[in-house]
């Protein structure tokens, strides 16, 4: 399967907001291997969030498609100094396990490279050991280092107390992809 990485802009919010909640949370979460439903309820993020994340500075919100425009999934990149914090990497239930995600952290990580970082960082929940060995199967590794769940509810109201893990894992320059040098 062909894929094409893009960053996002406002006007994908509708699309992006429906694509994140339906790997996270609800019903459609349930046909993939990412969801939440059994940790937290509602929703995983509103439109409004995604406009706030689409206007950090230094940040893009990456998206796979398809050949025929469909999106696949999404990745959040946002470089800090010499670290790029990754986040809400969302696959459709549908296409996981094709490399959607595999695809999407490739594309971060080159995100990070192309802005100086030598880092990637990113936090998991810690009771979601088959996304940890995931993401350690890729490179990422433990830091001991914790963060507390997000309190607000328009994230997510947890069943049950949740910790955050945090996960780096460092980035050897190579060439980058050269679809990747339209990243602002």
């Amino acid at each position: 399967m062909t894929f094409r990485l893009t960053t996002a802009n406002p006007a994908d919010a509708p699309r992006l907001t429906a694509l994140v909640n339906s790997a996270y949370r609800g019903d459609s979460s349930r046909q993939g291997w990412t969801s939440e439903g059994h940790l937290l309820d509602g929703q995983r993020i509103d439109e409004e969030g995604i406009r706030e994340m689409l206007a950090v500075h230094d940040a893009a919100m990456l998206l796979c498609l398809r050949e025929n425009d469909e999106l696949l999934g999404s990745f959040y990149a946002h470089s800090t100094g010499n670290k790029v914090y990754l986040g809400m990497l969302a696959v459709a239930p549908t296409s996981q396990g094709q490399g959607v995600g595999k695809f999407l952290i490739q594309g971060a990580e080159d995100y990070g490279r192309q802005h100086g970082c030598t880092v990637s960082k990113m936090t998991v929940i810690s009771v979601r050991p088959e996304l940890i060995a995931f993401y350690e199967r890729l490179g990422y590794h433990q830091t001991g280092a914790t963060e507390p769940f997000p309190t607000d509810p328009r994230y997510g109201i947890p069943k049950q107390p949740l910790t955050l893990l945090v996960l780096e894992k460092p980035l050897q320059s190579h060439r980058l992809n050269k679809q990747l040098n339209r990243f602002p």
